[in-house]
């Protein structure tokens, strides 16, 4: 990563095991310095007290073999919602009924509980809309890429972030979802009142302030009357939209078709984790490509590169580092450290993508590295992310029309590299020159 951040941020770099806190305010300019010495000294490392609750800890994993064992094992290792979903087994109305709880977790409680709705979930659900199936938007991917490329070909220079990688994902789930494209701005505000938590929250469990929590729950009201109208409009007049597909699919894993409810919350789903995600990574791939000279020109030239190019780009720089999604159900050891029963686990993605021991010169971008895809930044198992395959197809066609109209593409000055608060690796900006390409 660049270093012309560090002295920007509000700490220091971390050189020893007592100076490591990846959830203080700056701690993403200095994450990959702190996983090194994870790797070294602390690769289970313990936060006491920091549990589900006081008189229990959490642990952040950063190795790969550990996290790779965890998200693959459900039962071993229960995502904590489906732990509060379990509870209230014997009373589903009460999760229904509790303050800030969202429309995705609600239709969590009743779509997708447990592993085996959870994988009938995507298979009948999204895997035909954001998944396998999202082969069917590479035409309309290819157009909203070159729409916002014409926006800024004829001047010098553009922000990155705010003239593509951000505005592609948003106009691309806006298609993918059946909303018009005027409402982009919208969707923009709703999808950050989403990741609010992710952003602001504090500590591992990003914990929002009360008056934070009032502002996201108000937006989002917002965002669920606008889905409402949608999903109303469309079974009555469904199109060709994911929106009309999931007012008029019958759900074969519950025999029936679904609620307003439901629906609201795969919609909430689709936009939480189908903007971020692509936005980080394409931000991230471009800084990793000016970064090597002779790289454009070299994915310019073959094409089938830009594959495993935007893959060790997700590795070396994840656009989710980490998450506190895992429970221990009985008494573990990991690396060597006991973790009781009940233990909150933090899944450090970020630090396992570049462990040592799994990856061959982990902090090299390497086209030719075996099994490409094996890295863990959409997770993996039962709960892999439902659209890494919209993602991926995002960022293989942006890199493909990048390369046909670009001839070079470089930093402007100005740069701070810094990236935005919270556990996604969000660089806040970044303005680039370029030369357009000349030849047909």
């Amino acid at each position: 990563m660049r270093h012309v951040n560090h002295e920007l941020s509000p700490m220091a770099c971390p050189h020893a095991l007592a100076d490591v806190d990846l959830f203080a305010p700056g701690a993403a300019e200095h994450w990959y310095e702190a996983y090194a010495i994870l790797h070294a000294e602390a690769p289970a490392l313990r936060l006491p007290g920091e549990g589900l609750t006081p008189d229990r800890d959490a642990f952040i994993l950063s190795k790969y073999e550990d996290i790779a064992r965890v998200v693959r094992d459900w039962e071993r290792y229960p995502p904590t919602l489906s732990l509060l979903l379990e509870a209230r087994k014997a009373d589903p109305a009460s999760v229904r009924a509790m303050p800030d709880i969202d429309a995705m977790v609600k239709s969590i409680a009743s779509l997708r509980p447990g592993p085996e709705l959870w994988r009938a979930h995507r298979q009948q659900l999204t895997d035909p809309w954001v998944g396998p199936g999202a082969k069917r938007h590479e035409a309309m991917i290819t157009g909203h890429v070159d729409a916002l490329i014409d926006h800024w070909i004829a001047g010098d220079g553009f922000d990155f972030v705010a003239d593509f990688a951000r505005p592609l994902p948003q106009r691309t789930m806006a298609s993918v979802l059946g909303f018009p494209l005027e409402d982009v701005k919208d969707l923009e505000i709703w999808g950050n009142a989403q990741v609010m938590s992710y952003v602001h929250g504090c500590g591992h469990n990003n914990v929002l302030t009360p008056d934070q929590s009032a502002e996201k729950f108000r937006l989002l009201a917002g965002f669920s009357d606008y889905v409402r109208d949608h999903v109303r409009h469309r079974r009555a007049n469904p199109g060709e939209d994911m929106i009309s597909f999931l007012t008029q699919v019958h759900y074969e894993a519950l025999d029936r078709k679904l609620t307003d409810d439901e629906i609201d919350g795969i919609v909430y789903a689709m936009v939480i984790g189908g903007l971020e995600t692509t936005q980080y990574a394409l931000v991230e791939q471009a800084q990793l490509l000016i970064e090597r000279p002779g790289l454009f020109a070299k994915l310019k030239a073959d094409r089938a590169l830009i594959r495993p190019f935007t893959e060790e780009g997700m590795r070396l720089r994840s656009p989710t580092q980490g998450l506190s999604t895992r429970i221990t159900s009985q008494d573990e050891v990991f690396q060597g450290v006991p973790v009781p029963a009940g233990s909150t686990l933090h899944l450090r993605w970020g630090a396992a993508n570049i462990d040592p021991d799994e990856f061959d010169a982990p902090l090299e971008l390497k086209l030719d590295r075996a099994a490409v895809t094996r890295h863990l930044a959409f997770s993996a198992g039962p709960r892999v992310c439902p659209g890494s395959g919209l993602s991926r197809l995002e960022q293989t066609i942006a890199w493909n029309r990048l390369c046909d109209r670009l001839a070079a593409l470089d930093y402007a000055t100005g740069n701070t590299f810094l990236h935005q608060p919270g556990i996604m690796l969000g660089t806040l900006a970044l303005h680039c020159t370029f030369e357009p390409e000349t030849t047909p």
